[in-house]
């Protein structure tokens, strides 16, 4: 094998390889993806504020159902008067005053117990709301999590894709090296035309620009890599190749992957726990407008010097019905039946977007397994071309353009065979990812 042919070889990936698609001699523990993902789920903001949301949630369902709960107030207040009156009296013996406080201000104080024994569905209604709601975030964080899970997942291919890019190039500079430096020693014993020179040198020229692009593009991917897992951009990463097939490659038809989708989906949990949201918050708004019954127990204190006591306990119901306010009730609970309308039409819309979602991913998959066995073929052939052409051109039977054409459709083949086997693997992500799986 001479010199060029060992430097532009790059061994073919067999079916069983779709997972080992670079080998680099790593050193100690690699990252891995799931490393990947772990690190990224710990520093991205986008799931730290679904998190925060879900807190908020619960937050709001515990208030909710704590409005069944007893509510204590405590309050106070001091009065001062300019002049304080008395009582005044007529007896037999003239006028009596008797005066109300010892001063001119007088104080009071009390505390207050309620219990509300019949709030209409005002308070289930609430906590309904709130229980939905905690639904609804729950799911937000779940599909937040798998967005970012997807991005760090196609981000870690990209890095294998860069340096499979990379390789490729630097295989194509060494390839074309060696052409032209055979063509120098054939045009310096005036064997071949200085075109032929010319012709190599520039191709050489063009395969080492891509190169510098190829080995820009990787460090472009590492930072973007790294920038998802919360690192230093201008670190340089060891990452393990993904080692396992993909759940989603189960083989199913595709009415029972759409079916599975449908059931799985996180965003369509989302969209019927906030279309729930707003049909029980407009249950509780109405309820506002019904009677509502409280169970009521205080403690009182007032300064004063004409009572036999100053402080005072009672017990008590309290009653209220709201039978009139101008239309605010009926207009707030129109609106909030109108919100859980619109969230069904894009609960509705938003099924149909899964559904095309799961077809696309599936035809994606399929069409990068099948590109996967045509480049196979296409790299051995292409490098069979690539060694006629180099024996015809070294025989005075072929010329220069043929060798250099050969070896653009070698990086082209080789190009396609790694395209292939990449966009398998993002295939399957997006595939999980619109499964609900991810």
């Amino acid at each position: 094998m001479t010199a060029r042919e060992s430097a532009r070889n790059l061994p073919p990936l067999p079916r069983w390889a779709l997972w080992t698609l670079l080998a680099i001699p790593w050193v100690g523990h690699a990252e891995s993806l799931t490393d990947a993902w772990a690190m990224a789920l710990q520093s991205d903001g986008t799931v730290a504020a679904a998190h925060s949301e879900r807190d908020a949630a619960d937050a709001e369902h515990t208030a909710a159902l704590r409005q069944r709960w007893p509510s204590v107030d405590l309050n106070g207040n001091y009065t001062e008067l300019q002049h304080a009156p008395q009582f005044e009296f007529a007896t037999p013996a003239g006028q009596l005053q008797a005066p109300i406080w010892r001063h001119d201000g007088y104080a009071t104080a009390g505390a207050d117990v309620s219990v509300p024994v019949w709030t209409s569905g005002r308070t289930s209604g609430a906590i309904g709301a709130a229980a939905a709601g905690v639904r609804g975030a729950a799911a937000q964080e779940v599909g937040s999590a798998a967005d970012v899970k997807l991005a760090v997942a196609e981000s870690y291919v990209a890095v294998f894709r860069a340096r499979r890019a990379l390789a490729v190039a630097e295989s194509n500079v060494a390839s074309l090296k060696a052409h032209r430096d055979d063509v120098q020693v054939m045009y310096d014993k005036q064997a071949v035309p200085q075109s032929d020179l010319l012709g190599a040198q520039v191709s050489f020229a063009n395969a080492q620009q891509q190169r510098l692009r190829a080995a820009n593009a990787l460090h472009f991917a590492t930072a973007a890599y790294n920038r998802w897992v919360g690192q230093p951009l201008d670190r340089a990463p060891e990452l393990d190749e993904p080692s396992t097939t993909p759940a989603g490659d189960t083989g199913e038809p595709l009415e029972q992957l759409v079916a599975h989708a449908l059931d799985r989906r996180p965003e369509l949990a989302a969209l019927s726990a906030q279309q729930e949201k707003f049909e029980q918050a407009a249950r509780s708004e109405r309820a506002q407008g019904l009677p509502q019954v409280a169970l009521h127990a205080g403690y009182s204190h007032f300064d004063n010097q004409i009572l036999d006591r100053e402080n005072f306990a009672s017990i008590g119901i309290g009653f209220q019905w709201r039978v009139f306010d101008s239309g605010q009730l009926e207009a707030r609970t129109s609106a909030l039946h109108s919100h859980a309308r619109a969230t069904g039409q894009q609960l509705a819309d938003f099924r149909s977007m899964v559904a095309l979602q799961v077809e696309t991913a599936v035809l994606n998959r399929e069409e990068s397994m099948a590109r996967i066995h045509v480049s196979a073929a296409a790299v051995a052939q292409a490098e069979e071309n690539v060694r006629d052409a180099e024996e015809l051109y070294a025989n005075g039977l072929g010329t220069s353009n043929q060798v250099l054409d050969a070896e653009t459709l070698r990086v082209a083949a080789l190009t396609n065979r790694d395209d292939a086997a990449f966009d398998l693997l993002i295939a399957e992500f997006r595939l999980q990812r619109a499964l609900g799986d991810l």
